[in-house]
């Protein structure tokens, strides 16, 4: 498999509960050999994440760090009734949106209902991927997110911290072995994360990387081993 360039769903301090700054997981990105880096700070449904007035200042931000390519955006909330916790006017300073259920803002609605839920978030043309689509703490229905993946053109995720931390998010490897024969299936392309909250673990992909040799993933579906193709994909160009 080729090596993964990329990381674009990581958290510096901002975020409020992740330990490094924007400098120091570029520098450990460069460490790491990437060539893009994508910084995602939570939306506000997250207690101590950034005020929304953070994303309005995206043009001082550097677009290059340590050798780096960056990318800047943000890990926004489903909340109940499949609305976004952030709203157009900051969504569209953003680079790209990530989607994702987060227990801390949102309860589980069920099988049907959580995927519902989703399914309306990934519809906002900021949203370019679902954050770790894994967690037993709320279940999807497999084949309709991959089948609406396929139709609103967004990618899944391999979140890599899920696989490294099963307890967080319990029968993450059980369903990611449902979710990506699926996107095996309906051509629907996939997205690996580090999911990062602090330098040491930028561009650490070895439990996403076992899983997917493991399964004989289809590697013309994975995003984040090209960085041209993953960027005209985040930025909708």
């Amino acid at each position: 498999m080729k090596p993964f360039v990329a990381d674009v769903h990581t958290h510096s301090l901002m975020s409020g509960h992740a330990f490094g700054t924007i400098r120091e997981m570029a520098a450990a990105a460069s460490e790491r050999g990437l060539e893009l880096l994508g910084v995602t700070e939570h939306g506000p449904g997250i207690p101590g994440t950034v005020n929304p007035i953070y994303f309005r200042n995206f043009g001082d931000a550097p677009r290059i760090l340590f050798g780096v390519e960056m990318l800047y955006g943000s890990e926004v909330n489903v909340l109940e009734g499949g609305k976004l916790d952030l709203d157009r006017r900051h969504l569209d300073l953003l680079d790209y949106a990530v989607v994702g259920i987060h227990g801390l803002c949102y309860e589980n609605a069920g099988i049907t209902a959580n995927t519902d839920n989703l399914i309306r978030c990934m519809q906002d043309p900021k949203v370019r991927f679902v954050s770790h689509p894994d967690d037993a703490h709320f279940p999807l229905d497999y084949p309709a997110l991959v089948q609406a993946a396929k139709e609103w053109n967004v990618a899944l995720e391999v979140n890599n911290s899920s696989l490294r931390k099963p307890k967080l998010r319990p029968n993450c490897r059980e369903n990611y072995e449902k979710m990506l024969p699926l996107c095996m299936e309906l051509g629907v392309p996939i997205i690996v994360d580090s999911d990062a909250h602090d330098p040491s673990f930028v561009g650490e992909f070895s439990q996403a990387r076992e899983l997917l040799e493991r399964l004989g993933f289809d590697e013309s579906l994975i995003l984040s081993t090209d960085k041209e193709r993953l960027k005209k994909f985040l930025l909708n160009s």
